[in-house]
């Protein structure tokens, strides 16, 4: 079996402050990211699985021990995680998300509003998602640990996602400390829409 990498990021660790510090960064991905990666490589060596896609392991995670769930849902939320965040972003979206949010939430600073309020009310660690349903829809939910939207585990809120904020403490605790308000805020700062036009593209011509 080829064991999953830890992916590289597109900047550097510096890159995003003063919204995410140096030193979270570089412990989040060389630490957190890390060992997801090592942990799911080594739960899955004990499985029959030879050539594993993580997409397709997480839509069937019921199949697998907690061991590959958290650690498979780790390393896919992390990945996302960075892909979508830039130094230079783009602030916001056009196109069909731009009119997907505006018909679902009203405005994107209401989609904005609604996700920390998501953030806020995660009881612990988890991940607030915006993402696309199967039918094609967007939504806004929360997930515990390193849960995700796609995992067959969920009794309701499923889908694809496209923008996944990070809740747990590591994410932000070394500079907000406490005020997960805060760095709620400060996220969109550093969130690149152009990456997650892409997602939402891919995601749709998954649910087409």
């Amino acid at each position: 079996m080829k064991p999953f990498t830890l992916p590289q990021l597109s900047y550097a660790y510096d890159a995003l402050t003063p919204f995410i510090d140096t030193e979270t960064m570089t412990i989040h991905h060389q630490r957190h990211h890390q060992a997801y990666v090592d942990n799911l490589n080594a739960a899955l060596a004990q499985t029959s699985e030879t050539n594993p896609d993580l997409d397709s392991l997480l839509q069937r995670i019921s199949e697998y021990s907690p061991a590959v769930r958290n650690n498979g849902g780790g390393h896919y939320n992390h990945s996302l995680f960075w892909e979508i965040l830039s130094p230079q972003p783009k602030l916001k979206p056009e196109g069909q998300l731009d009119d997907s949010i505006t018909a679902t939430f009203g405005s994107l600073d209401e989609l904005k509003a609604e996700m920390k309020k998501t953030g806020l009310a995660q009881f612990g660690s988890g991940w607030v998602w915006l993402y696309v349903k199967f039918n094609g829809s967007l939504a806004v939910s929360s997930t515990p640990n390193q849960d995700n939207p796609m995992m067959d585990v969920l009794s309701m809120n499923r889908g694809f996602p496209i923008l996944g904020i990070d809740v747990w403490e590591h994410a932000y605790y070394l500079n907000y400390q406490n005020k997960r308000a805060d760095y709620l805020d400060a996220f969109w700062s550093v969130l690149d829409w152009s990456a997650v036009e892409r997602k939402y593209e891919e995601a749709l011509s998954k649910v087409r």
